[in-house]
């Protein structure tokens, strides 16, 4: 199983970094280097099928895995895409900052960016692949627990993008704070219910052998939502954008577990 989990891992990693030397042409091409977050969402739908298709796993396991992989990947994908279009040629803020910084050698720059990004999803979709190799006959109650666990995930980060993309398409809404749905209960809900899929993940890769040692995936996602990119960037930019009605709601609402308002 060692020989077959490094393979199909030099195999992953072969068509992440292909994929998004891709993505950074296009992106040079266009001038806008946001298309990295399309193909970081899409890159699992690609790379899960392979892993299934060269992996001699349990059928119903791998079907399984498959279904979950590519479902978030090309929802999460698909909503990023139809986002940077409809912003295009306007960049999301996080790389007009890195353009800035990183204005003396800005392709070589991105490149290597985009080939950490690579790195990362090749590294979080371990928990697919493991499953993939799994050859244990039978689903386990930590498998169906896992599946459960990612399937509240992401319905509820579908329906906190469906919530936000109404708000926004409500030409009333300009200016104010999304206070609609689950947005009344936490200020990032589609983070919260991105972070639930990936401890879905986890939990479903636990029934394999070494599962367990893949716990690093949803912390990665946790770390770089509360620390990173997420929270602290989106926040910035809604003070800078709604001022004191956002700080209002910062002071009345749960930053990431949705939980009643404060009065």
């Amino acid at each position: 199983m060692m020989h077959d989990f490094w393979f199909l891992m030099g195999m992953g990693t072969v068509v992440a970094f292909v994929l998004f030397a891709l993505t950074w042409l296009l992106s040079l091409k266009l001038n806008n280097f946001s298309f990295v977050d399309v193909t970081w969402s899409y890159a699992l739908a690609v790379m899960a099928p392979l892993y299934a298709w060269l992996g001699g796993g349990f059928t119903e396991r791998k079907i399984i895995a498959v279904t979950m992989g590519v479902l978030w990947s090309v929802r999460l994908g698909t909503y990023l895409l139809i986002r940077v279009k409809g912003h295009h040629p306007h960049e999301d803020v996080r790389y007009a900052v890195l353009r800035e910084k990183w204005k003396d050698g800005l392709a070589k720059n991105f490149f290597f960016f985009f080939q950490a990004q690579a790195l990362l999803i090749v590294l979080l979709a371990v928990p697919v692949l493991l499953a993939c190799l799994n050859p244990a006959p039978k689903l386990n109650l930590i498998e169906m627990g896992g599946a459960i666990v990612w399937l509240i995930g992401l319905s509820g980060e579908a329906l906190s993008d469906a919530q936000m993309k109404r708000f926004k398409a409500d030409p009333a809404s300009k200016g104010k704070v999304c206070q609609v749905g689950l947005w009344r209960y936490s200020r990032h809900p589609n983070y919260f219910f991105e972070s639930v899929v990936w401890w879905g993940f986890w939990l479903f890769a636990c029934g394999s052998p070494w599962g367990w040692a893949t716990v690093y995936a949803p912390a990665l996602i946790l770390y770089f939502l509360l620390r990173v990119t997420g929270i602290p960037l989106t926040e910035e930019c809604a003070v800078k954008s709604k001022g004191d009605s956002y700080r209002e709601y910062q002071r009345t609402t749960s930053a990431f577990v949705p939980w009643p308002p404060k009065k």
